[in-house]
């Protein structure tokens, strides 16, 4: 049939485009050759170009709005609306123009939020496969929301003293559920969520053989790679830059589609820290904090008086007490996040508990302080802190604010030498092993990866 062709399709965020893009670098290592897809305006953005061995090349189709749209400042239901209306009118040129050029498309993998991607595929009679960037428990507690579990969640959600009890999963609380259960929430984004969601499970259930790739990895998370009988969960994560992984290819040493470029400044500034000394403060490239959180992180940091590196976006509140700030530490809009959590210098992360975040702070073996904010985080931080035991989660006041106080004593005992600082070191370090042997020639990760294009090429 000529040479295998994978075609990989990622909704157009950062935290959508890392995974997507390191599953199609991971893909060409193996010989395949991939095309990355997404829109025309995030693609512009990306710094990224055409891979020189010819194996990995990029596509665009249009959202309707090619000179680029704020994700978060506008109706962010209707920018999805866009995207599905003229994603769907503009995507399939790019399944025709391989097939003239000689390079027909024989698998499509889609990401969350386009779900759209795979009805394009079932029209040109291409399998599809979703690929989920959250962890296999979260995409666990959707599904058995919409198969039976329903009035159990929405209980636990409203009675945040009863837990909730789903096959396969530890027992959750309100606070450990996506937020996107809850009625109190009021992001933009929450409206449109749940029903995206079913979408998603809709055209997984009505699949002979649905497969799902999972950003995760067997030892992590077993039990909810397999409480699903009905799908086919393939852990083939971490999806991370070799070079701080497998060091298969020394020279992968970024996801290479940062949507905010900045210096490099801050790498000589970590090199002159001691080992295991610097805080590191990043909330992910879509949470917006309020002023007051950005005051109590800031009255936290100095008050530790240890060594910081806080990346603060452009669009982030300014924050008072700036100029002292940056006596103890420096203040940075961007930074290659693996890069520097794999620095010896960092010995913390204050993370908002992202499931890239997170995997990142596996790779790198850095133990974390959760301040989680929405969707996913609340599921990742119960189990960062309670199963995988590599850090500790804060809890918001009734104004849903983490105080700087309890920010600061969170921070010295994880960087402290208490016994329980010293056991969340070695549970970091074990999963940094652990991560690492899974992608490993013959790990987990990817003996399962290489099954799955074994199944797609003979299927095809």
């Amino acid at each position: 049939m000529g040479h295998p062709h994978i075609l990989v399709v990622t909704f157009p965020s950062q935290g959508h485009i890392n995974p997507g893009l390191q599953l199609a670098k991971r893909l060409v290592t193996l010989g395949l050759k991939v095309t990355f897809a997404t829109t025309i305006s995030t693609h512009r953005r990306m710094s990224r170009t055409d891979d020189s061995n010819g194996l990995l090349s990029f596509a665009t189709f249009s959202d309707g709005h090619d000179d680029g749209y704020n994700l978060l400042g506008g109706d962010f239901a209707h920018c999805l609306s866009e995207l599905t209306h003229y994603g769907q009118q503009t995507f399939p040129k790019i399944i025709l123009r391989s097939a003239k050029d000689g390079h027909p498309v024989t698998c499509i993998i889609y990401s969350l939020l386009v779900s759209w991607v795979a009805k394009v595929a079932r029209d040109f009679h291409l399998p599809s496969i979703f690929l989920w960037n959250q962890p296999a428990t979260v995409l666990d507690v959707y599904y058995h929301y919409f198969h039976g579990y329903e009035g159990a969640i929405e209980k636990s959600i409203n009675s945040p003293t009863i837990s909730v009890n789903l096959p396969g999963l530890p027992p959750l609380r309100s606070s450990d559920l996506p937020s996107f259960f809850s009625p109190k929430s009021n992001t933009k984004l929450h409206g449109f969520a749940l029903p995206a969601l079913k979408e998603h499970f809709h055209i997984l259930d009505a699949e002979t053989n649905p497969r799902i790739l999972v950003n995760t990895f067997d030892e992590l998370e077993h039990e909810a790679l397999n409480s699903i009988k009905k799908y086919n969960l393939i852990g083939v994560g971490p999806l991370i830059p070799s070079a701080f992984l497998d060091e298969k290819d020394p020279s992968d040493t970024s996801f290479g589609a940062d949507l905010v470029q900045g210096s490099n400044s801050y790498t000589e500034w970590l090199d002159s820290k001691p080992k295991s000394s610097v805080i590191y403060i990043s909330f992910g490239s879509i949470a917006m904090l309020s002023e007051k959180q950005m005051e109590e992180t800031a009255k936290a940091l100095i008050d530790i008086d240890r060594p910081f590196l806080w990346v603060m976006r452009e669009n982030d509140i300014g924050v008072k007490h700036r100029k002292e700030l940056q006596q103890k530490g420096i203040i940075v809009d961007w930074c290659c996040q693996v890069e520097v959590l794999s620095h010896p210098s960092v010995g913390c992360f204050v993370t908002h508990c992202g499931w890239n975040s997170t995997m990142e702070s596996f790779v790198s073996g850095v133990p974390v302080v959760a301040l989680p904010q929405w969707s996913d985080q609340g599921t990742n931080a119960k189990l960062v802190t309670d199963v995988w035991m590599t850090g500790i989660r804060m809890v918001p006041n009734e104004r849903g604010i983490f105080e700087g106080e309890q920010l600061k004593k969170g921070v010295q005992l994880v960087m402290g030498e208490r016994e329980k600082a010293k056991e969340m070191r070695k549970n970091a370090r074990k999963w940094k092993d652990l991560a690492r042997d899974a992608v490993k020639e013959g790990g987990t990760s990817d003996k399962n990866l290489k099954t799955f294009l074994d199944e797609i090429i003979e299927g095809c």
